[in-house]
């Protein structure tokens, strides 16, 4: 799967970092190997200089931050000596003079790197420093939530074998429980069908929806509610497992419940079984 974080996740990193830093140009990506991440994404610039450039770890400021794992910023870029000059040509072609540059962190392993900009030789303050780590932050969460999807999907793809045990179906419930709830943090459209494909193909693994059982469509927040009531959560666990207020879980399940024709949870989550919702 491509890195599609470039062109989702990290856009909106970037909007979020012009916009609550006030920096004119952003522009950022993620490591292509060990030792090099390339610019993929870039806002407010002028021109396409900086678009696909090659960042080295150690070179040029944003290789310093990905060498040393933390932010680093300079008053101006062309005359400081603090950093190596591979990039100058680029960075001049911009017309930047100010830059801080962010690495972006995850599990200790260096991902990507981030960087803010202005067209004059000013001093970066603290509210500037402060709006890039947290932009950083932004794609270091969209990545560690790829990454637990791409887990999910690769546990989830083996299907039970006709006779296994009832621990391999609550297996197969445990894995359609967690994709539910990760699938509304994830941005990439890609992977949430890839998602959605496999959530469909898990709640069908029991067979067809059973004779006579009518069809019943639910929204996707009120199969995520029940798929957490059908592993024993409270709304209360429920809502900390979805991101969504107690109140808003309760609303959810009185509103599936009356679709599905049910008085009581359990009542609910065996007709959404039925109905083929719930694996």
């Amino acid at each position: 799967m491509p890195e599609s974080v470039d062109a989702v996740e990290m856009q909106v990193a970037l909007l979020r970092l012009r916009r609550t830093s006030g920096l004119p140009v952003a522009f950022g990506g993620l490591l292509s190997d060990s030792h090099h991440a390339r610019i993929a994404e870039v806002n407010g610039a002028r021109t396409a200089a900086l678009r696909g450039l090659v960042i080295s770890s150690g070179s040029g400021l944003g290789g310093k931050s990905m060498a040393l794992s933390r932010p680093c910023a300079v008053t101006d870029y062309r005359s400081s000596r603090h950093i190596s000059h591979e990039y100058d040509t680029a960075v001049a072609a911009e017309g930047l003079r100010s830059v801080v540059a962010v690495p972006v962190v995850v599990r200790r392993e260096v991902r990507g790197v981030l960087y803010g900009a202005l067209r004059e030789p000013l001093t970066l303050g603290d509210r500037t420093f402060d709006a890039a780590v947290a932009a950083a932050r932004d794609v270091e969460q969209a990545l560690v939530v790829r990454d637990e999807a791409r887990q999910l999907l690769a546990a989830s793809r083996p299907e039970p074998e006709a006779g296994s045990g009832a621990g391999a179906w609550e297996d197969v419930r445990e894995a359609h429980r967690e994709l539910r709830a990760l699938m509304p943090k994830v941005l990439d459209p890609a992977l949430r069908d890839e998602l959605l494909a496999v959530c469909g193909r898990l709640a069908s693994a029991t067979g067809t929806r059973e004779p006579g059982a009518r069809e019943v469509r639910l929204a996707p927040r009120e199969i995520d509610v029940l798929a957490c009531v059908a592993a024993g959560a409270t709304n209360a666990v429920a809502a900390d497992r979805l991101g969504l207020r107690p109140e808003t879980v309760k609303g959810y399940l009185r509103s599936a419940m009356r679709r599905l024709g049910a008085h009581t949870r359990l009542e609910a989550v065996v007709a959404a079984r039925r109905a083929g919702l719930l694996p």
